[in-house]
């Protein structure tokens, strides 16, 4: 009979704090929320990139950089764009200029492309980087 109780009482614990697990969870989507910045194409003029940010990480410009990979210094920078963080999937285009130092880019050729969300003192709240072809 002392067995019975001690089983009953483990399994009303994990019963309780499966439950409490699960009212936090439910009670707190937006503490969850993952901040995402992802590559999809890029141009000699621009960069694509899909995004997305809780209005609470403090999320305040993209930015990105791109240059040959095995370069020590960016050829080209994006203009920064402010992003919409909403914790919803978003899309932005951001335009490409010459880096000081950095060569011109052309179609085709293999480039580095490094992409970030930045915070208020150009921090990275979350980044990327791919290896693609310009097109």
């Amino acid at each position: 009979m002392v067995t019975t109780r001690i089983r009953q009482r483990s399994a009303c614990t994990v019963i309780a704090l499966t439950a409490l697990g699960a009212a936090l969870v439910s009670t707190a989507p937006a503490a969850f929320a993952a901040d995402t910045i992802e590559v999809q194409s890029a141009s000699a003029d621009a960069v694509a990139v899909d995004y997305s940010c809780a209005a609470d990480a403090g999320v305040t410009t993209i930015q990105v950089l791109v240059g040959d990979p095995n370069a020590d210094h960016p050829s080209a920078q994006g203009t920064p764009v402010t992003p919409t963080c909403d914790g919803g999937r978003h899309q932005a285009t951001i335009s490409l200029s010459a880096a000081a130092g950095g060569g011109p880019l052309s179609s085709g050729q293999t480039v580095q492309v490094r992409a970030g969300l930045l915070d208020e003192n150009q921090m990275v709240v979350k980044g990327t980087a791919r290896v693609l072809e310009l097109e």
